[in-house]
């Protein structure tokens, strides 16, 4: 199943492997992507695999040792391994919706809707890479809540799982 990639930019969809070649990239140190098309393309298929449900896939952009934190539950994972059995010990039915990737150089923001068990919950992401692969990830989460009242006349309406 492929995740739907909505940023405005008509170049912007789900595409293959990191490069072009569809060369599958090493888990070693220094052996991932280098440029900023390869890395959007690298995080593009990390959400696309999440969303299928292709664990090694999902994983491959992580460096061996990275780090992965959620403030919220003050939770830190260290190693691709580890950061992989949390994932795929999740018990919801999830559904990942990526909305944007921005970045450049070694940083990048990810912006999802994860929907858990049919609850969608938002999400994002900061992916700091270093040698070519994910070094350090910090993954927000925030639910949707009804807006105030007294801001109906000053807001056009979102759609909070689009």
């Amino acid at each position: 199943m492929a995740v739907t990639i909505v940023t405005g930019q008509s170049h912007d969809r789900v595409l293959g492997p990191f490069d072009p070649s569809n060369r599958k990239p090493s888990p070693q140190k220094g052996a991932g992507v280098t440029t900023d098309l390869e890395k959007r393309r690298a995080i593009e298929q990390h959400w696309s695999a999440s969303e299928a449900g292709d664990v090694e896939l999902e994983h491959r952009l992580y460096a061996e040792d990275a780090i992965l934190d959620y403030p919220q539950s003050g939770e830190r994972f260290v190693g691709r391994s580890t950061i992989a059995e949390q994932r795929s010990g999740n018990p919801a039915q999830r559904h990942f919706r990526l909305r944007r990737v921005l970045g450049t150089g070694s940083v990048w923001v990810s912006e999802c809707v994860i929907t858990y068990d049919g609850a969608p919950s938002i999400s994002v992401s900061i992916m700091e890479f270093g040698d070519g692969l994910v070094a350090h990830e910090t993954q927000y989460f925030a639910d949707p809540f009804e807006a105030p009242a007294a801001r109906a006349r000053l807001a056009q309406r979102l759609d909070p799982r689009s």
